[in-house]
Parts: structure tokens; sequence; C-alpha cells
């Protein structure tokens, strides 16, 4: 059975930090990510990694604030949000992506339940 299972989210500042984690199980994913949502809006993408290569791409929404990273030996990925702004708040899921096409094309096979991130002005 395969399990995503989100912690880190909580009630932060503006300008302040959050780290995210993703622990998997039951799957070794070509590639992972995060995604977000908040009341009202679509699901964003926010980061996503290869974890054979360690390639990276960002939404440029949080480009240059924003760092994910994987530990392989542990199959998990982090996501670490820098210079929060009240915009980040959102619950944030992170989500597996089987090949390579999946990955490109943002077309998660997993989805996790998701970890709550909420900025304050």
């Amino acid at each position: 059975q395969v399990q995503l299972v989100e912690s880190g989210g909580g009630l932060v500042q503006a300008g302040g930090s959050l780290r995210l984690s993703c622990a998997a199980s039951g799957e070794s994913f070509y590639a992972m990510g995060w995604f977000r949502q908040s009341p009202g809006k679509e699901r964003e993408f926010v980061a996503s990694i290869v974890y054979s290569s360690g390639l990276t791409n960002y939404a440029d929404s949080v480009k240059g604030r924003v760092t994910i990273s994987r530990d392989n030996a542990k199959n998990t990925m982090y996501l670490q949000l820098n210079s929060l702004k009240p915009e980040d708040t959102a619950v944030y899921h992170c989500a597996g992506f089987n090949t390579p096409i999946k990955w490109l094309k943002r077309d998660y096979d997993y989805w996790g339940q998701g970890t709550q991130v909420t900025v304050s002005s």
C-alpha cells in the first residue's frame, strides 16, 4: 500500500520559515513534488524533484524562496520554505510521479493528505 505522509506545517509570521517533510512508503517514485491548495483557489504546483538525478523545478511564485530536496535512503522529501508570505497560506500536499511523462505533465500518481501552512501578516 502506497502512503505519502506530510508533516512540518504550522503557523508562522510573514518572513518566517518552515520545513515540510514527506515520508513515502510502498513505492519507489521516479519523481516527487509538492502542490498546494487554498480555499477557493485551484491546486497549484510548487516544486518537484527527480529522485535519480536530483533535477528540480519550481513554480515562478516560489522560485528563490523555496528549496526541494530528498533523502533517498529514507525515501523522504523535504520542502524548505523561506521568506514566507501570507499568500503562501495553503494546504501543502506531496505527490509521487511514477514515470518521466507523468512528471513532465505534473500528473501525479499518488497524493498525500497534506499539511497546513498558515502565514500571518
